[in-house]
C-alpha cells in the first residue's frame, strides 16, 4: 500500500469517527447541531477519500455535483416551513434508499461471485422499497393521499405473492446474473413492496414509519458498500440502520404497541366511534385565560402538530418568558410521538431558542403534573388523550400520553373540534377542568401577550 493508500485509509477511519461522535452529539437537543456538522464534516471527508480510492481524476461533474446539491439543500433547509419538515425527511429518507438501489445497479458491472451478487440484490430490493414507501409517506404526510390507512380483502395475500416473487427473482438473478430480465424484475417489485408496505400504515403511526424507513435507507447503503467494497459505505449505512432500529423501538414503546402491530394492524382505519364522551365543551376567553395564568405559579405547556401549523413556537416561547417574568416555573412536557416525525417538536422549540433544560420528556413531566397550576395544551390531540388510560374500547388504550388533565386547570388551543390526526375523539375537552381556547394558536397566544403587556 503507497503513501495513497494510506491517506485514504486514514481518511475512512477519521470518517467514520466523526459518524460515530456525530450521533453520539445527536442523542441531546443541546448538541445536535454539533453532531450534524461533523457527520457532514465527516461524510465530505468520506466521499473525498472514496474518489481518490477509484481514481477519479476529472472532478468537473463531481464539483458540479457538489454545487447544485448543495444550493437545493441549502434552499430546501431555508425555505421548508415547519409543517413540512416530516415530508422532507421522508424524502429524504427515500432518496438514500434511491441511491442504493442505483449504486447496487451499477455495481452489477464488476461484480463477480455469489456474495456480491447477493449484496446487489439486498441493496436493491431494501433501497428500493425504501423509495417508494418514502414516496407514501410524503403522500400522506402531506395528506396529497389519504392518510388513513388502506386496506383490502387479500392484501396479505398479495404481499406475501410480492415478497415469493422477489425471492424467486433473487435466485435466479444470482443463477443467471447475465440475464437482465431477473434484475429488472427485482427493482420493479421492489418498488411496488415499498407501496404495499406503506399504504396499510394510518397517519397516526407516520413517526414510526419515517423512523423505520430511515433505517431501511441505512441498511440499504450498507448493503451498497458491501457491493462494491467500500467500508466507510458499510459503517455509515451500519450506523444509519442501527439508530433508525433504536428509535423505531423508542416510538413503539411511547406507544405502547409492537413494531409488528404498527405495520399490520391498520391503526389509523379504526373508528373514533368506539368512544363515547359525555360532558360539556366549556370555552373560555383569551382575556378569562389570562387572569388564571396570571395567578398561576407552575405552568406546563404541552405542543402538538397544530403549533407547528399556527407556526406559534416564538410566540409560545415569548408567553413563556412573560410568565417567568410574573414569578410562574415554565416547562415543556415532550411526548416522544408529537407531531408527525421523531423530535418535531423539540425541532419547532429549538427553532425559537427555548432552552433545552425547559424540555422536559413525558415520564420527567407527568409524575409532577397534579401539582402544575395550568397546563397548556397547543395542538396536541392524541398524545395527551385520557382516553389512552380510562376507556378500554379505544384503540389507544395503554399507550402512554402525558397526563394534562391532571393539571388544575387544562387550556386546550384549538381551531376547532375535530379529532387529531389518529381520528380518535378525546374525552379531556369534557372534563370539568378543561377550558378550550378555539382560534388560531398564535393569534391566540398574542393575545395572551397583549393581555400581560
Amino acid at each position: 500500500m503507497g503513501a495513497t493508500g494510506l491517506v485514504i485509509q486514514l481518511a475512512y477511519v477519521i470518517a467514520a469517527a466523526l459518524f460515530i461522535f456525530g450521533l453520539k452529539l445527536l442523542g441531546s437537543a443541546a448538541t445536535a447541531r454539533k453532531g450534524n456538522l461533523l457527520s457532514a464534516v465527516g461524510m465530505l471527508l468520506a466521499i473525498v477519500a472514496a474518489l481518490l480510492d477509484q481514481g477519479i481524476v476529472e472532478y468537473q461533474w463531481i464539483l458540479l455535483g457538489f454545487v447544485v446539491g448543495g444550493v437545493v439543500g441549502a434552499g430546501a433547509a431555508r425555505l421548508v416551513q415547519m409543517t413540512a419538515m416530516p415530508e422532507m425527511v421522508a424524502l429524504f429518507n427515500g432518496f438514500g434508499g434511491m441511491a442504493s438501489l442505483l449504486v447496487g445497479a451499477a455495481a452489477l458491472a464488476t461484480a463477480s461471485g455469489t456474495f456480491v451478487l447477493v449484496t446487489i440484490v439486498l441493496s436493491i430490493l431494501i433501497g428500493g422499497l425504501t423509495f417508494t414507501g418514502s414516496l407514501v409517506a410524503y403522500g400522506k404526510l402531506s395528506e396529497t393521499i389519504g392518510s388513513g390507512a388502506v386496506q383490502f380483502r387479500g392484501q396479505q395475500i398479495v404481499n406475501s405473492l410480492i415478497v415469493l416473487g422477489i425471492l424467486a427473482s433473487a435466485v435466479m438473478f444470482c443463477l443467471q446474473p447475465e440475464n437482465s430480465q431477473w434484475l429488472y424484475l427485482i427493482i420493479g417489485l421492489s418498488l411496488l413492496f415499498g407501496i404495499m408496505v406503506v399504504i396499510p400504515i394510518g397517519g397516526a403511526d407516520m413517526p414510526v414509519v419515517i423512523s423505520l424507513l430511515n433505517s431501511y435507507s441505512g441498511l440499504a447503503a450498507c448493503a451498497a458498500g458491501f457491493a462494491i467494497s467500500n467500508n466507510i459505505l458499510i459503517v455509515a449505512g451500519a450506523l444509519v440502520g442501527a439508530s433508525g432500529i433504536i428509535l423505531t423501538k423508542i416510538m413503539c414503546k411511547a406507544m405502547n404497541r409492537s413494531l409488528s402491530n404498527v405495520l399490520f394492524s391498520g391503526f389509523g382505519s379504526v373508528s373514533s366511534e368506539q368512544t363515547v364522551v359525555e360532558g360539556e365543551i366549556k370555552p373560555i376567553s383569551v382575556e378569562d385565560a389570562f387572569y388564571v395564568l396570571e395567578a398561576a405559579s407552575n405552568v406546563v405547556i404541552v405542543p402538538g402538530y397544530g403549533m407547528a401549523v399556527a407556526q406559534a413556537q416564538h410566540v409560545v416561547k415569548e408567553l413563556a418568558e412573560l410568565l417567568e417574568e410574573n414569578g410562574c416555573v415554565v416547562n415543556f412536557g415532550i411526548h416522544p410521538v408529537a407531531g408527525r416525525m421523531p423530535g418535531h417538536m423539540n425541532v419547532l422549540l429549538a427553532e425559537a431558542d427555548v432552552p433545552y433544560d425547559q424540555l422536559l420528556e413525558m415520564d420527567e413531566v407527568n409524575p409532577r403534573m397534579e401539582t402544575v397550576d395550568v397546563a397548556i395544551v397547543i395542538g396536541a390531540n392524541d398524545v395527551v388523550n385520557p382516553a389512552a388510560r380510562e376507556v378500554e374500547s379505544s384503540p389507544i388504550y395503554g399507550m402512554p400520553v402525558i397526563n394534562v388533565d391532571k393539571a388544575r386547570t387544562v387550556f386546550v388551543l384549538k381551531r376547532s373540534m375535530a379529532s387529531g390526526f389518529a381520528g380518535i375523539e378525546n374525552p379531556l375537552f369534557y372534563k370539568e377542568n378543561t377550558r378550550m381556547l378555539f382560534g388560531d394558536a398564535k393569534e391566540s397566544i398574542g393575545g395572551l401577550i397583549r393581555e400581560f403587556s
